[in-house]
């Protein structure tokens, strides 16, 4: 009944849309009709319509340009005066018609264009129905987790390099999901939860693959934003039907990457306040509650993002057991790229633990990038062979982005080659900074120039007298700036911003500062403290706020006091790095070593004995 009554209202919307277009006053019509200026009429009730001998011009006052054919609605006190019936009767061309037939047809016509609308949506509804039989609307609850089958997997710890102490902690989860019985005989529990923690790049989602490779068992994999919808409860309904497969599959691994989008501390404002987000975690949470010590259901979970998440998550019995990923060391890093040249032709010059050594820093996944830039790189030059030099070319693109094509004045060119120049010489004069690698002015990325420093060795811990030196070397650009065009430029932005997150850092964080002492002060994180106000952002007075601002401020004027010093000091030395800038635009540390001779020995930071 209610399709039909749409039907009827389509129908007569349609019509009244059709007819507004060329609608005219009855006056109007019957003053052209006694004008003898209509050709031919139709009437259907107190409708009529028709076309004009000539188009007459609109009314007066009346914008609308008329059409060749019009429609006009006949009132109800004319619709049987006799002399209108005998003036549209002599008409050579008029047909009236009884409304009844009229409105079936629009009547019929619009049924038929909502059987039209009805087929098409059920024709898109079996479209949406997946391969197991589920419909589009039955399917927004479900989890929609990738499912590996063993045979998929084939990744194992023998393609996981640099990470032995991580593997070392997952042995005891490819064992238990190999033997369970071993660990029940003796009535000991395996973790239920294992949370992956480490840097982007580390290789976290790699490992959790590599686990479920070597013990051979089903792999769900989700990402924690794919629990999350505008609907609140989908999330939760997801996270049952997740759990359920993986009961359903046991034993298997059920892995969420980035759990901290939807494993965020509840309740605290920033981050929090989310009631669908909740509502996933506490379905997360109990569902973690109701494995059986017997099921051999592993949840594996990665996040670089460890003090966001809810204490409720990762105390023991959900994700208890914590394993952090550093980044590779030297001898993880020539492991990590033997397994990513293995496909790569490489000419005899490459020496890998060369390559290892001068990247530092790098994660697994900037590893890998490195060797494929170093292929492509060979790939322009239409080598055969991956050469030293493609990786040299690599490492630059890595660090410091690839090469704009900027065109800059003489002066801007100047200026940025003793900008960088400063920056060089600091770096080369301060025992407490790492080496100089290269300078250049050549644009490349986000700056005009870079000055490219790379340690000599990994290195895990960094006293006060380093950070000091790091700041001068930050503020030497500037610094050489202003002794040589005594001015500063726009293109210190970014040392102005490290140097002062570094000293605030000093300050704030590691109780560098006489002045404030050994006391640390959060604030400007991404939530407040557990515990307290929704919007408390800080815990210290106004007073202590400004003695902080005056000790930063104390720290960054005494580091470029002393980059001007030692500029002042070493003024030739800074005149020929920037000029040899200038005509090279690149200069290696063997440039700089005939430029300025050898540099001060790099401290070892052992310690003496007395």
């Amino acid at each position: 009944m209610i399709g039909l009554v749409l039907s009827l209202l389509l129908a007569m919307s349609w019509k009244n849309l059709i007819g507004a277009a060329n609608e005219v006053d009855f006056s109007f019509f019957l003053k052209q009709l006694q004008s003898k200026n209509v050709a031919e009429v139709t009437q259907t009730g107190s409708h009529v319509t028709g076309k004009w001998k000539m188009i007459p011009e609109a009314p007066e006052g009346s914008t609308k340009k008329l059409a060749d054919t019009f429609s006009a609605q006949i009132p109800d006190t004319m619709r049987e005066a006799p002399e209108l019936r005998t003036e549209l009767s002599a008409l050579p061309k008029y047909k009236g018609e009884d409304a009844t037939p009229q409105l079936f047809s629009q009547f019929l016509f619009g049924s038929m264009f909502l059987m039209a609308m009805l087929l098409i949506v059920f024709f898109i509804m079996r479209r949406s129905i997946d391969p197991s039989g589920t419909s589009f609307i039955g399917s927004f609850g479900k989890a929609g987790a990738k499912r590996f089958k063993p045979s998929d997997l084939r990744t194992t710890f023998a393609d996981v390099a640099a990470m032995e102490s991580a593997k070392g902690e997952l042995m005891e989860i490819v064992e238990f999901l190999k033997t369970p019985e071993k660990f029940h005989k003796l009535g000991a529990q395996i973790p239920k939860g294992v949370l992956l923690m480490g840097s982007p790049g580390t290789g976290k989602t790699l490992l959790a693959r590599a686990t479920a490779g070597e013990a051979g068992v089903p792999f769900f994999s989700i990402n924690g934003s794919e629990f999350i919808q505008m609907f609140v409860g989908v999330g939760a309904s997801r996270v049952r039907d997740l759990f359920q497969q993986a009961r359903e599959n046991a034993p298997c691994i059920i892995f969420v990457d980035e759990i901290d989008a939807v494993g965020r501390v509840r309740g605290a404002g920033l981050g929090g306040g989310h009631d669908e987000r909740e509502q996933t975690l506490n379905q997360i949470l109990s569902e973690m509650d109701g494995f059986s010590p017997t099921e051999s259901v592993i949840v594996m979970a990665a996040t670089n993002r460890p003090d966001v998440l809810d204490p409720a998550l990762l105390r023991p019995g959900r994700f208890d057991r914590h394993v952090t990923i550093d980044r590779p060391t030297r001898d993880g890093r020539l492991q990590i790229l033997k397994i990513h040249v293995r496909k790569v032709p490489l000419a005899d010059d490459v020496d890998l633990p060369d390559v290892a050594a001068s990247t530092i820093g790098f994660t697994g996944a900037e590893l890998k990038n490195l060797v494929n830039e170093a292929a492509l790189n060979a790939v322009r030059a239409e080598r055969n062979a991956v050469i030293h030099d493609d990786f040299d070319v690599a490492r630059d693109r890595v660090l410091m982005g690839a090469k704009r094509e900027e065109i800059l004045t003489d002066y801007e060119k100047s200026m940025t080659a003793y900008h960088e120049a400063g920056h060089a010489l600091i770096a080369w004069f301060l025992p407490d900074v790492d080496p100089v690698h290269k300078v250049t002015i050549i644009p490349r990325g986000r700056a005009l120039g870079v000055t490219q420093l790379l340690p000599e060795e990994d290195r895990y811990h960094y006293g006060e007298k380093r950070m000091h030196s790091q700041m001068a070397m930050m503020l030497g650009g500037r610094a050489a700036e202003k002794q040589v065009f005594d001015e500063f430029s726009a293109g210190a932005e970014d040392d102005l911003k490290r140097a002062t997150s570094l000293a605030r850092r000093m300050v704030c964080h590691w109780g560098m500062s006489e002045k404030i002492g050994p006391v640390a002060f959060r604030q400007g994180e991404d939530h407040p403290f557990l515990g307290k106000e929704l919007h408390e952002a800080r815990e210290f007075s106004e007073a202590t706020a400004h003695t902080i601002d005056l000790e930063v401020q104390r720290f960054l004027n005494a580091a470029s006091d002393r980059a001007s010093k030692l500029l002042a000091d070493h003024r030739p030395q800074l005149e020929a790095i920037s000029n040899a800038l200038l005509q090279k635009e690149s200069i290696d540390h063997a440039d700089l070593v005939t430029l300025l001779g050898p540099p001060i020995p790099r401290t070892s930071g052992e310690i003496k004995s007395t």
